[in-house]
């Protein structure tokens, strides 16, 4: 599937398929973290071609409720429709049970070694681990868990 910037009408793959939690992925996934699509919605060259790129890689991103959740803070009335329409164009990896146990048990292990981490940031990396532990994010220190692959998409590039 094309990924189309905001604006523009994205091709649909029309294959139905069983939910995401009961298949195995054929190709990689990687959650795009907030710092991604924001720099995607603010039309960042180097970040939209490495958006891009995925589907060239074969590579399909997601993303969770919390990056929606921190897109939503931000957005200008004005800005709306192109944040929904480039929502709508991401898979979505549901935050379930499985998810909280992750980000609660990481939060707690790191908080005992005197690093804080942020809730969201800590449920973002689980949903990330639930598609196989690929994160695309602008701060890669906000990522420390070993169980994660961090790519570094530096923000404003």
């Amino acid at each position: 599937m094309r990924h189309a910037r905001p604006g523009e009408t994205a091709w649909s793959d029309p294959s139905p398929c069983a939910p995401e939690s009961h298949i195995k992925p054929l190709v990689a996934g990687v959650l795009l973290d907030s710092t991604v699509l924001i720099d995607i919605l603010r039309g960042r060259e180097g970040v939209w071609q490495r958006y891009e790129a995925l589907d060239r890689a074969g590579d399909v991103p997601y993303i969770c409720s919390i990056n929606v959740e921190e897109i939503a803070r931000g957005v200008r009335p004005n800005e709306r429709a192109s944040v929904e329409e480039l929502v709508a164009g991401i898979r979505m990896v549901a935050l379930a049970e499985q998810e909280g146990w992750l980000a609660g048990d990481w939060r707690r292990a790191f908080e005992a070694q005197g690093v804080t981490l942020a809730q969201g940031d800590c449920l973002i990396a689980a949903a990330a681990a639930t598609i196989g532990g690929r994160l695309a994010t602008g701060n890669p220190k906000h990522f420390p868990m070993p169980e994660l692959t961090v790519e570094h998409w530096p923000a404003g590039a």
